[in-house]
Formats: structure tokens, C-alpha cells, sequence
């Protein structure tokens, strides 16, 4: 049996300590959510909280962690059994709900960082507005501009106090045609990137 110790071997040995304290919360478990949550688990954050009210479909499946056999599953419990997969010492919550602002703190407010990860601009427009309100403090990292292909220069991250926008910030997804996996992997990975940098400067200013 792997242990704790074997299983985390080589890792960074001021930034590993931290995030192994976090909580991470990731609203939305599609094509950025499950990249986000995969790349987080690998890093080895603490604990991660995954809500989405989605299942798995077939189109999903050009840009989402998931596996045919998963089909039809609710994606929070399909992403679960996935992370757990390859890191069985990661703490999940997943819950299978849409986000709302009357259930936004149930949900998110123990998180340290929390990453939104939706398809709709007004689902982004409410939580980034509503996490911000009731937690001044506490960074929300959004993404805003993955379709399309190529021009990869463009994605950037744009800072704004608390928030953070990860994107182009101008690509519009086309109707009938899904958002493809290296552009979105990108965005997302990116986001992961952002909050394990943010995790490990907040604990180094406390």
C-alpha cells in the first residue's frame, strides 16, 4: 500500500506545505473545471470543493476529463472518481447543484480561493459578483475568451484587485461548435497556476 510520504515524493519543499493546507472550490466541472481540478490534484491542494448540477455527454468529451464509460454520469461524481484515481490522499467535496447566491456560501465559504469555471456569462457574471461582495478578501479567478484555435499569445491574465480574468477576453464561442481541448486546457491550466501562486504568497504575507 502507497503511502502519504511515497505518494508525495519530489515536491516543492516551501509551496508543497501549503497547499496541502488549502481549499480550493471550482464551480463548474466541464472543460475548464475538470482540467482545473485534475491539475490541482496533481499539485497536491488539500482539499478541493467541485459543484456542478451537469452529467457527462459525448460532445464533452473533446475537451473534458472524462471517459466514454462515464457517460451519463453527474460530472462532480465521474471527476471525483477520476482525481481519486491517481490521488487518493486529495480531500473532495462534490456536489451535484447549480451555484446560486443563496447558496454560494454553503458551498464556497471555507475555500481559501475560489475559481469559476462556467460556460454561461451570466452564471459568471453572478458568482464573480457575489463571491466579491461577500468576500472582499479572498480571490475569484475567472476565465473569459478560450475558443477557437492557434493565436495562443493572446491568453493572459488580467488582474483587478481580487479578481482575475484568465483569457483573451474577446474570442466568442460559435454556435454549434464546441470549444476546442489544447485552448481550453490553456485557460485552465493557467487558472491552476494562478491560484497555487496566489496560495503560496498569501500564506507568506500571514
Amino acid at each position: 500500500m502507497i503511502t502519504p510520504e511515497e505518494y508525495f515524493t519530489k515536491r516543492h519543499p516551501v509551496a508543497f506545505p501549503i497547499w496541502q493546507k488549502a481549499v480550493v472550490g471550482i464551480a463548474g466541472a466541464g472543460g475548464l473545471g475538470s482540467n482545473i481540478a485534475i491539475s490541482l490534484a496533481r499539485a497536491g491542494i488539500g482539499k478541493l470543493i467541485i459543484a456542478d448540477f451537469d452529467s457527462v455527454s459525448l460532445e464533452n468529451l473533446n475537451r473534458q476529463q472524462f471517459t466514454i464509460s462515464q457517460v451519463d454520469q453527474p460530472k462532480v461524481h465521474a471527476l471525483a472518481a477520476n482525481i481519486n484515481s491517481f490521488n487518493p490522499f486529495i480531500s473532495l467535496e462534490a456536489y451535484c447543484m447549480k451555484v446560486t447566491p443563496d447558496n454560494l456560501i454553503t458551498l464556497f465559504g471555507n475555500c481559501d480561493i475560489l475559481i469559476e469555471a462556467f460556460d454561461d456569462a451570466s452564471q459568471k457574471e453572478m458568482l464573480i459578483q457575489n463571491w466579491l461582495e461577500k468576500y472582499p478578501q479572498k480571490p475569484v479567478i475567472g476565465a473569459s475568451g478560450i475558443a477557437g484555435y492557434g493565436n495562443s499569445e493572446s491568453i493572459r491574465i488580467h488582474r483587478l484587485d481580487n479578481l482575475y480574468i484568465v483569457g483573451d477576453t474577446q474570442s466568442m464561442l460559435e454556435e454549434g461548435i464546441s470549444p476546442i481541448a489544447p485552448r481550453v486546457a490553456i485557460v485552465a491550466n493557467l487558472q491552476a497556476d494562478l491560484a497555487l501562486e496566489l496560495l503560496a504568497k498569501q500564506d507568506t504575507k500571514g
